[in-house]
């Protein structure tokens, strides 16, 4: 038996104290791993069906193979190894704005998302995922104005709590076209947000997209014996 607490990383970063937790959770058993910013629970390894869908469901709307992918916010990797589990996929950029987050995966700190960071497919890279989506440059350094299939999500709890004021522009009509010029013709953005979805940034999506849905993503949440939900946004 492993045990019960243990402090994997912590680093300051320009958002606050960040930590890389695992603990025994007694209710099924099994290890846990958490991520701490400051007093605010980020994610946990309980709970990825979410994460996972963000993946499936935007890939879905997806035709083709040699995909070219963009995710915004690594975490602990699960939307990630979702969409180098595709076939499809032929590259994978990771777009993560804490330096440590990322040497938790070229450390291989998360059992279930180990040899993430050494995929050939794989290219890892620091920086502001939103003030990168308002340049031309784009989302890799070295090839300025590169096109993508897709963009994915998972930074903000939703559009409206943010985890910095300076993402906030992003979920406005304006700060989701700047996001459009980095995507091929028919590509697909999708998003994770905690809870029910919002009318008001459905709305928001409308006046950007051709057409997008928000999908509720339901998943078992043995902490409290019932259920829990998510909302994934698709927009083509």
């Amino acid at each position: 038996m492993s045990a019960r607490f243990e402090e994997l990383d912590w680093s300051e970063t320009p958002m606050g104290e960040i930590s890389l937790r695992r603990r025994r959770e007694p209710t099924v058993g099994i290890d846990v791993f958490e991520v701490k910013l400051g007093d605010e629970f980020l994610m946990s390894s309980l709970f990825t069906v979410a994460e996972t869908a963000l993946a499936h469901l935007g890939l879905a709307e997806l035709s083709g193979d040699e995909l070219d992918v963009v995710v915004g916010g690594l975490g602990l990797g699960y939307t990630a190894q979702a969409v180098l589990e595709d076939p499809a996929v032929r590259s994978l950029v990771v777009v993560e704005a804490l330096d440590a987050v990322i040497e938790w995966h070229r450390r291989d700190l998360i059992p279930d998302t180990v040899g993430l960071a050494s995929d050939p497919r794989t290219s890892l890279h620091s920086g502001d995922f939103f003030a990168m989506c308002e340049t031309g440059a784009g989302f890799v350094p070295t090839s300025p104005g590169r096109l993508f299939d897709a963009v994915l999500l998972d930074v903000d709890h939703t559009p409206r709590h943010v985890l910095h004021p300076s993402h906030a522009r992003f979920y406005t009509p304006d700060g989701l076209r700047g996001l459009v010029r980095h995507l091929r013709p028919g590509g697909v953005f999708a998003m994770w947000s905690d809870g029910p979805p919002d009318a008001g940034f459905s709305e928001v999506l409308a006046q950007v997209f051709a057409r997008s849905t928000a999908h509720t993503v339901s998943f078992a949440n043995p902490l409290t014996g019932g259920s829990s939900a998510s909302t994934v946004y698709v927009a083509s």
